[in-house]
């Protein structure tokens, strides 16, 4: 599209100077909102549906505190004004300032506790997430930040999970199931998304009668227990797959496709690799639980009902997808 059929919404707003509270909550939700300043008063943000809710959400409350406020649409008279536009909303200073910090941080995260590791993890995410939010124009500077965030954000959990599991090469030999009923199985403790997946993918569909042991390391793994997701268990990362789908290999569940779309957010969230748009959703609800639950018992009982949701709903997107393909070649 021309930048120069792009709309725009400039919202003018005033307010009376004895009303400090709600100027200062009003300008607050404006830079939420990540609108640019013209002049004092005058704000801009790109026309897009939510972005006018939201100011007229604002604009309202100035009427309701006795001042003024006038929402418009713009459209920008050339191409070089809608770049100009644009260029109001460069948010390079932006990252550049959050991978500052970052490397500021990086430093003493080897000194810090897991409680106090975690904290930080989160609070950098909530800077990070706030600050792609307004980003309405993402280039070269965003996904220079989303690299080193990611090798950032690794370097973290390579600390809260030192014994995270590496790849290992060769085949994944086809198993019987009927061997691996009733049994012990054993990953380490304080699960995070393939662990979780990967017990919950054991109960569900290779063992209903598995039973669990959530390991301090993995060297406590008992002789008897099958391990998993820990280097040197029976079922970890092999080649590129982590251990959920090195699972559904063995046990001949690949040609499940609502499986293989969860084994592709789990791998996603494990080593990272192609976006898949349920994955941050999950992993928000995986952290908050996880949060919540100090038992690993409760927090696999808890996930699994998620699980079980979002499997039911790539099944019947799988169902559909191949209902709208027998139509298809039917016609």
């Amino acid at each position: 599209m021309n930048p120069a059929d792009s709309s725009w919404l400039l919202l003018i707003v005033s307010l009376p100077t004895s009303s400090a509270t709600a100027r200062m909550r009003v300008w607050r939700g404006l830079k939420a909102l990540g609108c640019a300043a013209l002049r004092d008063g005058a704000h801009l943000l790109p026309g897009r549906p939510e972005h006018e809710q939201a100011l007229q959400e604002l604009g309202d409350e100035c009427l309701r505190e006795g001042g003024s406020a006038w929402l418009m649409s713009v459209q920008p008279r050339s191409d070089e004004d809608a770049m100009a536009y644009r260029q109001l909303f460069d948010r390079s200073n932006d990252y550049a300032e959050l991978r500052k910090a970052w490397k500021e941080a990086h430093g003493g995260i080897a000194a810090m506790g897991a409680p106090e590791l975690a904290r930080l993890q989160r609070k950098l995410q909530r800077e990070f997430d706030a600050a792609r939010a307004i980003d309405f124009f993402p280039g070269d500077a965003s996904a220079e930040a989303d690299a080193a965030w990611s090798d950032f954000n690794k370097r973290i959990e390579s600390l809260l999970s030192p014994d995270e599991p590496h790849g290992t090469e060769g085949g994944i030999p086809r198993l019987d199931m009927g061997h691996y009923q009733g049994r012990l199985w054993a990953t380490r403790r304080r699960l995070w998304v393939d662990r979780v997946a990967s017990a919950w993918l054991i109960r569900r569909f290779i063992d209903r009668d598995a039973r669990f042991q959530w390991l301090a390391k993995p060297s406590d793994c008992p002789k008897r227990a099958l391990g998993f997701d820990f280097d040197g268990a029976a079922f970890t990362h092999v080649g590129d797959r982590v251990t959920f789908e090195t699972l559904m290999a063995s046990f001949g569940l690949e040609a499940d496709p609502a499986l293989v779309r969860l084994g592709a957010m789990v791998h996603a969230l494990d080593v990272g690799g192609e976006p898949v748009p349920e994955a941050k959703g999950f992993e928000a609800v995986m952290a908050g639980a996880r949060e919540r639950l100090a038992d690993d018992d409760a927090l696999l009982a808890e996930m699994s009902t998620v699980l079980d949701s979002i499997y039911a709903h790539f099944q019947r997107e799988a169902q559909r997808n191949g209902a709208s393909n027998d139509r298809s070649g039917t016609k």
